[in-house]
Order: structure tokens, then sequence, then C-alpha cells
């Protein structure tokens, strides 16, 4: 970290990733560790999951309808970003692939980040053709591969532009 960098709340551990994209980035692991304790009343498994602190704000977020857990993921990219030379000319959130939620975590996330950085945000420009499975679902890289082949239709107003 640099000496002015400032510090996260919500402590992270990122990690480079390699694609078909100039740069990208996991902030952190989801799950850290889950063990089946047994079954509820239902007969529906029940786990004891330790997540990361970011995993479990994501968590909270996307599971538990807490939309209190938006501001610490924001400042954690926020100052993530700030610490390195990433720069963006529009935000572009993956479209949802669970449309049943009353609200979409992902593109909450993404407005705030907008307001927090300044940065556009575009919603429309990467569409969804085709219904795909959760990816959290498919285990199997390939499996995955060939689950977003042609899902996506990226539209002309992104050429050119750094996404973030």
């Amino acid at each position: 970290m640099a000496p002015d960098e400032k510090k996260s709340p919500l402590e992270i551990q990122p990690t480079e990733i390699k694609g078909s994209w100039d740069k990208g980035y996991v902030l952190d692991r989801h799950t850290i560790s889950s063990t089946m304790i047994g079954y509820n009343e239902f007969g529906h498994p029940e786990f004891d999951t330790q997540r990361s602190p970011l995993g479990e704000s994501v968590y909270r977020l996307k599971y538990k309808g807490d939309r209190n857990a938006i501001p610490s993921i924001v400042e954690a990219v926020v100052l993530f970003l700030q610490g390195r030379a990433i720069h963006a000319d529009v935000i572009v959130p993956m479209p949802p692939s669970k449309l049943q939620r009353p609200y979409q975590p992902v593109i909450e996330i993404a407005s705030e980040l907008s307001k927090a950085l300044r940065i556009a945000l575009d919603t429309t420009s990467l569409e969804k053709t085709k219904t795909t499975p959760q990816m959290k679902d498919i285990g199997d890289y390939s499996e995955r591969v060939a689950a977003l082949d042609i899902a996506f239709n990226v539209g002309k107003d992104l050429e050119g532009k750094r996404i973030l």
C-alpha cells in the first residue's frame, strides 16, 4: 500500500486475474470455507460458512436484502482503484442472471460506484441475449465458458472506451 493510500474499513485481498481484458482483478474470495452441518426441519442442507469480510457484505446484500452493505463495498472498490493506475470512461455492470430479485445488487453497487467515482454508468450497452444459469452453480471453468458463449451483445457505444 502506498504511503498516502487510505485503508478501507472492509479488508480485502485483491488478486490480479488474466483474461481477454487489459487488466482484471478480484477483490477477494467470497467463501473461505463451508462445512455441511446437517439438515433443517424442511430437509434442506445447512452449512457453517466462513466468508471474507467482502464476501459477508455481498452475502448480506444479495441474500438478506441488506442495502446498508453497499457503502462499505463501494468504499473498498473506490480505495482499491485510487491506489492503482486504473481509470475508466464508463462503468458497465454485468446483466443479472436472477431477474426475480426486487432490486439488482450489481446494479445498485455500480450506481453508487458511478456516483462516488464520477464516472458514467451504462446499464444498456451490454445486453444478455440468452438465459444462463447462475455462474456460482457451475464449478467447471470450461462449462462456464460454454454457458456464456454468445450470451451477450455489446453495443457500439462501448467501442474504444475503458470499461470498469
